[in-house]
């Protein structure tokens, strides 16, 4: 084992892994977050095997019933069975955080760790672009971007995941700038390592942490932003089910069928309770000041 290796801070994160999960496991609203998360998950996985009716056969003779034995959410204007429609849009929703969010990781970190190891012009363009984007609305450019692809799933979760890309190139780059004065990695220079594998095996690691509670706290945005979206139909298209564009139809019955609006506003609001409440628990399990 070579001194650097000796001295990495990733050696004491790996022997402090332990220690994370079991504060992750102790903090409740972690838990509940999972909890949250992991029963829309279940739901969303199992959906085409579960014992539902078909989320886009419609019914004439039960338009708009309020909840019952028979449909335990109620109907909505076409006589579509909601409870259905709410596992199937499920999917839907969760996709789109989970896509998006990945998207702008995979895209943004990259960005920042150029940024901010590099400096000098490189961190120069990369930040000038990255304050302009950021200059935008979040939901705005996201709803542009939207609207110049075209109305689709797919569109609207590239549109989210662009328009919270310039998120992680600021993080990215932010940390990257503390952890490159760090001893262990002017030894990795000092010993002829190349850039890349600086950047790789050095900073990388050691900048991930906050990288995932950012993620986890996007992940709740991009699902509203999905909604808003669906809800302006820019996203999901109908038949197919989608809690924004559910809200988008109920809206017009609010008064003759309110169940039509409640379940699918309160599903987005518990999926992104669960992800807001899992990103406190992961910043304070992973933040190394946190006994």
């Amino acid at each position: 084992m070579t001194a650097i290796e000796q001295t990495s801070p990733i050696i004491a994160e790996k022997r402090e892994s332990n220690r994370a999960w079991r504060k992750l496991k102790a903090s409740r609203s972690a838990t509940a977050g999972l909890f949250i998360i992991g029963f829309f998950v279940i739901l969303a996985v199992c959906a085409p095997i579960l014992p539902i009716p078909d989320p886009v056969a419609t019914s004439w003779s039960a338009i708009r019933k309020a909840p019952s034995a028979a449909h335990w959410f109620g109907t909505d204007e076409l006589g579509r069975d909601i409870l259905s429609r709410m596992i199937w849009g499920a999917q839907a929703s969760l996709m789109a955080g989970i896509f998006s969010v990945t998207l702008a990781v995979v895209i943004g970190v990259p960005f920042g760790l150029l940024a901010g190891y590099f400096g000098g012009w490189v961190d120069l363009v990369i930040s000038r672009v990255t304050e302009a984007l950021l200059a935008m609305p979040f939901l705005i450019m996201a709803i542009a971007l939207a609207a110049f692809l075209g109305p689709s799933l797919t569109n609207a979760m590239i549109s989210i995941g662009l328009s919270a890309m310039p998120i992680f190139v600021r993080l990215t780059r932010g940390q990257v700038l503390a952890v490159k004065q760090e001893d262990f990695v002017e030894g990795a220079r000092s010993v002829g390592l190349g850039h890349v594998d600086i950047m790789w095996r050095y900073i990388l690691p050691n900048v991930t942490a906050p990288i995932i509670v950012q993620a986890t706290l996007t992940v709740a945005t991009a699902i509203i932003a999905e909604a808003s979206l669906s809800f302006l139909g820019l996203g999901q298209q109908p038949p197919a089910a989608s809690w924004g564009s559910m809200l988008n139809v109920a809206k017009n019955f609010l008064s003759q069928a309110p169940w039509m609006a409640m379940w699918p506003g309160a599903a987005i609001f518990l999926v992104v309770i669960g992800f807001n409440l899992l990103g406190d628990g992961l910043r304070d399990a992973l933040d190394p000041r946190e006994q």
